[in-house]
């Protein structure tokens, strides 16, 4: 959303359910129920944590399970971050799986989203389909595209 701050830029400040909450306003209900079911559907949500490159705290949505061998595995699903009133959810994928996202049962918007999104990368194509996380809205395509990168990805 155009005019409006990414939050949680002081490496010295970890965000906190408390500050969470202040920066998210009306809109920390959205993201107690986002975190809700994601830990419903086995994704949680890892420790905030400062990254130098994009100056700013994030976390990620990780599945983590365990394999018949007894090996514990994580993949990353999204990030996150915080900005004034509203949150990111962050998906980056590979091009060869656009249209595998294109056939999953998402809004016209969504599929319109990664039809357009530019293409990145040199030897790694790659493309990004990022949520302006500001009602319930989005949230259903948010689930349906996590749930494909868990398993098919």
């Amino acid at each position: 959303m155009e005019g409006k701050e990414q939050l949680f830029r002081d490496k010295n400040v970890k965000p906190t359910e408390q500050l969470i909450a202040e920066s998210l306003g009306e809109g920390y209900a959205i993201y107690q129920r986002f975190v809700e079911t994601l830990e419903n559907e086995g994704i949680s949500l890892m420790d905030w944590r400062y990254y130098q490159d994009g100056k700013a705290w994030l976390s990620k949505g990780e599945y983590k399970w365990t394999t018949t061998r007894g090996t514990n595995k994580v993949k990353p699903i999204f990030w996150l971050s915080m900005w004034e009133g509203f949150f990111k959810v962050s998906f980056h994928f590979s091009e060869k799986v656009r249209r595998q996202l294109l056939s999953l049962p998402i809004s016209d918007d969504t599929k319109e989203r990664i039809h357009k999104a530019p293409t990145n990368g040199t030897k790694m194509k790659f493309f990004s389909v990022i949520f302006d996380v500001t009602s319930d809205v989005p949230l259903s395509d948010i689930y349906q595209i996590a749930e494909f990168r868990k398993h098919s990805i």
